[in-house]
């Protein structure tokens, strides 16, 4: 029996998804909970409002007018007849100069970051780089901290990342001076939407059993847009950034006892030759579960036998080595390029939505849960490989059709971009269960932080693409849309992992769904219910008697 026989053999003790499980589960949601929060904090705290220029004239007391009428004189309009944000009238010499200071319009936002640092008009690019900083910050930790995380354990970083969110989170709050902001906004981001998510992400899925990958996944995105929604929340609620962001940076505080209540990743110990804790952990869940007991010692004479010539650590370099490991890398990096791509270019066609901007935000969070709920019911029978192509191609087709749909129809924009949204937001979804099933436990961290990595690099390229405007306005939905029909294409030629059993090792990896295209299968396929049966029941070890002569 080889040394990944015998860790299924001792994962299936367990079953697929009994009370222990579902304790630690729990707890792992609430780090989707805290990710989510922290990712689209920036979104309220250093809110721009709409904004004119400061005329001494009628701007001396406490009232703000913004009566177009009696601005006119001292404000050129645009071509749309509404107030320019960033010239004064010059009525001596009939002319138009830049103003230096400004006023905002308090409806929604009474103080904010944009406000207290006037992030508007030639100094719009200190809010664009603050959101970069933040956004570069994932990027960083998406990739450093899923290797860190596959060389000393899923606990270890997700409870360091927790402690630093917690302090990070709460200590910008309270930064006065722009540059010390930009750099608190780096780490805040390494730690606070990447370093105990990811974790949290591989320790539920190496956990569970095969047919409830599924729905556990599906369930940490569903989490991360309730974040988003208390982010929303909280902003309406309070009115002052400080305090605002010192409210989103103590939700942390949920993961601070997660030192003592999760369990390191039994894969993960096993992988890495400490037999006899895995093994200590799967007996502890086995009673939890009340599951038949575990022969801890046959198990871990089983697994110490082997650890010498089975251990191995993997990097970061390992996702390229070999030759079908390195295509499948590349394309699930661009599919979590494309991804990431399409959903924020969907987003910035909901500009035509007008009102509440917190109402809003919380409406764009709401319509993606029930694309999740849609992925549950269906992932388990369609497979990964198929869904994920489909929600890619129709997502990356709505974002094309935004591009001809006439300005003039906004219902239609709106419904084709809530379309778009809700088939990407599915598979962006899918693409977290998907990578974790294809790399081996000891690049599974590693390759999931570099799927994160390179959907954090086009969420932050998104901003400069549409730039692209100047020329054609259709320029950056076009591409888009290439990016993500190109990408969609390519899944097909990705293996399946519904019903299969995980890879461990780098030699697993190299080998697992070789041949297995969307046009070509070189291996069948375990049915639901074969797959669920094969967790009901934990193997009978038969002992044969020392002194039997035929025991060799």
């Amino acid at each position: 029996m080889s040394q990944e026989d015998d860790l299924e053999q001792l994962m299936s003790h367990i079953g697929e998804f009994g009370k222990y499980q579902l304790g630690q589960f729990l707890l792992h949601l609430l780090a989707a909970f805290t990710a989510g929060l922290h990712m689209l904090s920036l979104v309220t705290v250093a809110a721009v409002p709409v904004h004119r220029c400061y005329v001494p004239e009628i701007d001396n007391g406490t009232s703000i007018s913004w009566n177009l009428t009696e601005l006119t004189q001292w404000i050129p309009t645009k071509e749309d007849g509404s107030l320019s944000s960033c010239l004064l009238s010059d009525l001596d010499h009939n002319s138009t100069h830049s103003c230096d200071r400004w006023v905002y319009d308090d409806t929604y936002y009474k103080s904010t970051r944009g406000i207290e640092w006037d992030f508007v008009c030639d100094r719009r690019w200190r809010g664009a780089l603050s959101q970069s900083m933040y956004m570069f910050g994932v990027f960083t930790g998406a990739v450093t901290l899923g290797s860190m995380a596959d060389k000393y354990g899923r606990k270890t970083i997700f409870y360091i990342s927790a402690v630093l969110q917690l302090v990070l989170g709460t200590s910008v709050a309270f930064s006065t001076n722009y540059v010390l902001f930009l750099i608190l906004s780096f780490f805040y981001g390494i730690f606070g939407s990447a370093g105990a998510y990811i974790p949290a992400f591989v320790l539920t899925t190496e956990m569970v059993g095969p047919s409830k990958r599924t729905v556990c996944g599906i369930t940490f995105q569903a989490v991360f847009a309730v974040g988003v929604m208390v982010v929303a929340v909280w902003g309406y609620l309070i009115p002052n950034h400080v305090t605002l962001q010192m409210v989103y940076g103590l939700h942390s505080l949920v993961l601070i006892g997660h030192w003592w209540l999760i369990d390191e990743s039994p894969r993960w110990l096993w992988s890495q030759g400490r037999v006899k804790e895995s093994v200590k952990i799967i007996s502890k869940a086995t009673k939890i579960n009340g599951g038949p007991s575990v022969d801890e010692a046959y198990f871990i004479s089983r697994g110490s036998n082997r650890s010498k010539v089975s251990e191995e650590s993997a990097s970061l370099a390992d996702m390229f080595r070999t030759p079908y490991m390195r295509k499948k890398t590349l394309n699930l990096s661009l599919n979590w390029f494309a991804n990431s791509l399409v959903y924020y270019g969907l987003s910035l066609n909901t500009g035509s939505l007008k009102g509440n901007p917190y109402f809003i935000l919380f409406v764009m969070s709401i319509v993606e849960i029930p694309g999740y709920i849609l992925t549950i019911l269906i992932l388990d029978r369609t497979g990964r490989r198929s869904l994920i192509c489909t929600f890619m191609l129709v997502g990356s087709l709505a974002c094309l059709s935004t591009a001809f749909i006439p300005e003039n129809k906004p219902g239609v924009i709106n419904s084709v971009v809530f379309l778009g949204k809700f088939c990407i937001s599915s598979s962006f979804a899918i693409i977290y269960n998907y990578s974790a099933e294809l790399f081996p436990t000891v690049l599974r961290n590693t390759g999931l932080g570099f799927g994160s990595m390179c959907a954090r690099l086009s969420a932050t390229l998104t901003p400069l693409i549409s730039l692209l405007d100047s020329f054609d306005k259709r320029v950056p939905t076009i591409l888009f849309a290439t990016v993500a029909l190109v990408s969609g294409f390519l899944t097909m030629f990705l293996p399946e992992t519904m019903g299969q059993p995980m890879p461990n090792t780098l030699e697993d990896g190299e080998t697992f769904g070789r041949g297995d295209t969307c046009f070509s299968s070189r291996r069948p396929k375990r049915t639901k219910e074969e797959e669920e049966e094969m967790y009901k029941k934990a193997p009978t070890i038969e002992l044969l008697p020392a002194n039997n002569k035929n025991s060799s």
